[in-house]
């Protein structure tokens, strides 16, 4: 399985692509990963013949987010049970009605839209990623920051109203975002017609940890992998991308239909059930979330974001 990821080396501000071995090293590309995705089919066949060469050990090198992405586009509302969590915990009638009837009627509505609606698709702004391995600080006018651990498609092939069932053929990598939100943000009570404010609630410094490795699509079955994400050691979220609304094939295709999608381009696929604000537990000083997601011999590995106070 290839793994690719950006990595630089003590006391050098470089930042190379580096091939990451079975031996545990990482082979020094002479590139970045954005201009590998430029022409990801030649790249591609190219890195198959390296996978055996000596590099660097990995323990010796810095890991960086594998890729500084073009547009983020972000999936919001996507998975079934996530949706009827939050939906049930902010319901305006809890504690009037039964919490199982409430989560009834939204789980038809979630079926429902499934069935006959469209993604929520929202922009991120490039700046908020961050390392994989990089703390992230709690913004001073947030009391209410949350985690939401999710798969990302990167794009490799100039996509543009493209049919659902061509998109994942534009899809050339899988890797790990957790897209931090500052929930108290995210609706705007001063102008409630507004509806949501994303700009303020995602895309603060550090709100959106990437990586660490970028893995190509042939080698994922994005329809059945595990997102995990522990908190200090607990499980938060454990959950499978089959409880997605829309798979990643209908995420590409909605987003291509309005702007194109190019090589480096994320896809953020939305975050399974288990956040902070349907546990009543949201992030503190000195918190370390430890995220990964894999299945079926598939690895994307882990990331290891401690909160701080401003």
């Amino acid at each position: 399985m290839i793994r690719l990821g950006t990595f630089s080396r003590p006391g050098d501000d470089r930042r190379f692509a580096g091939l990451v071995t079975d031996a545990g090293t990482v082979v020094d590309l002479g590139t970045t990963t954005r201009d590998l995705l430029a022409d990801w089919d030649t790249a591609l066949a190219g890195l198959d013949a390296r996978t055996t060469e000596d590099g660097t050990p990995l323990a010796e090198l810095t890991v960086h987010a594998p890729l500084e992405p073009g547009q983020i586009l972000q999936s919001g509302a996507n998975y079934r049970t996530h949706v009827i969590d939050l939906a049930a915990a902010h319901h305006g009638e809890r504690g009037t009605r039964p919490d199982d009837e409430i989560r009834a009627e939204v789980a038809e509505l979630m079926d429902r839209r499934a069935a006959e609606g469209t993604p929520y698709l929202f922009v991120g702004l490039p700046s908020a990623v961050t390392g994989p391995d990089d703390d992230v600080t709690i913004p001073p006018w947030t009391q209410q920051f949350d985690w939401e651990l999710e798969l990302a498609a990167v794009i490799g092939r100039e996509a543009f109203r493209v049919g659902r069932d061509r998109a994942l053929d534009h899809v050339a990598a899988y890797t790990i975002a957790n897209d931090l939100t500052a929930r108290d943000h995210v609706f705007r009570r001063d102008m409630p017609e507004i509806g949501t404010d994303w700009f303020r609630a995602k895309n603060g410094p550090g709100f959106t940890p990437l990586g660490p490795w970028l893995v190509p699509a042939r080698d994922v079955d994005p329809a059945d992998l595990r997102i995990r994400l522990e908190l200090n050691g607990e499980v938060m979220q454990d959950e499978t991308t089959k409880d997605m609304l829309f798979d990643v094939a209908a995420l590409v295709a909605a987003a291509s239909e309005v702007t194109p999608l190019r090589p480096g381009d994320l896809v953020l696929t939305g975050s399974p059930a288990g956040n902070g604000m349907a546990r009543g537990r949201l992030l503190r000083d000195g918190d370390v979330m430890t995220g990964s997601i894999t299945g079926h011999g598939v690895d994307l590995g882990t990331q290891h974001t401690r909160t701080v106070a401003p």
